[in-house]
């Protein structure tokens, strides 16, 4: 008999279903899922489980590998997987764009004023229109500027494109910074929306790293920051080669400070905290 991991609970949640959902998120997202986390996988797909009606987590499984890459796959990733951001979140990655890598760029673009960064892994948006503001504060008018904005999380990606956060959000930001970049509306008092500059220069797009991408580079630079933590480690090595070769010989990957590439790929060079040029 298969053993319930979770007694007591409203829905029965086996060892078997948890093995099954850990296997099903790291064939769609090369997320890999450790043991200890059946209480959090039980409390976020529950809601699932009740919303569709269903008896068991068995049932949900069995729903999920009945079409793998149908719409509730979709929703089940965007409910497993951690979206916790800030604007500025490890804000020495933008005082190195402004002082370091923004002046290099605009020395090596200056005949054709063209720059593209990607934010790999933008959550709810607050990375992105991060650069975003560092770029527009730091480089001249009239410059080609464009940030491509992805993340795994369907809600996440539409979210961000809306641009709305609450203005408890922007607290720790300085008053002019918010001024500037931030309207507020009289009907919503505690919402705060950023100005259409900045969502002028980003694109947000639904996207798994481990599929397709749509972009040929060469790029700027990539942000790929608190996402390779989840990965196993050949799935590490895949990702960081396809970024290299994206990757403008100029270019900079930004990984978390958390996360390193020591012994995952000799293709990038350490440069900065947490910060990686191409070369040997």
């Amino acid at each position: 008999m298969t053993k319930d991991i979770l007694k007591k609970h409203e829905f029965a949640f086996t060892q078997s279903d948890f093995d099954t959902l850990c296997r099903l998120i790291m064939d769609y997202a090369g997320i890999k899922m450790h043991q200890g986390k059946e209480d959090m996988i039980y409390g976020r797909i529950s809601r699932r489980v009740r919303k569709l009606g269903l008896r068991s987590f068995s049932e949900y499984v069995d729903l999920l590998e009945a079409n793998p890459s149908g719409e509730e796959m979709g929703r089940f990733v965007n409910a497993v997987t951690t979206n916790m951001t800030s604007f500025f979140r490890e804000n020495h990655h933008f005082e190195y764009m402004k002082q370091t890598l923004l002046p290099e760029l605009m020395e090596h673009h200056k005949m054709d004023h063209r720059i593209r960064i990607w934010s790999a892994g933008c959550s709810s948006g607050e990375e992105p229109y991060s650069i975003a503001m560092t770029m527009a504060e730091t480089m001249p008018a009239g410059w080609d500027a464009k940030i491509l904005a992805t993340d795994l999380d369907t809600d996440m990606v539409a979210h961000a494109a809306n641009g709305i956060y609450e203005s408890k959000r922007v607290n720790g930001l300085a008053k002019g910074k918010v001024r500037r970049w931030f309207s507020r509306n009289r009907k919503y008092p505690d919402m705060v929306k950023i100005k259409s500059p900045l969502q002028e220069m980003i694109t947000f797009r639904q996207l798994n790293l481990l599929h397709d991408w749509p972009m040929n580079g060469p790029l700027d630079a990539i942000f790929c920051r608190n996402v390779i933590i989840y990965f196993d480690t050949e799935t590490k090595r895949k990702l960081m080669a396809r970024y290299a070769d994206l990757l403008a010989p100029h270019g900079r990957l930004f990984l978390g400070h958390s996360e390193s590439l020591l012994n995952i790929s000799d293709q990038f060079k350490l440069c900065g905290k947490s910060i990686y040029a191409k070369g040997q």
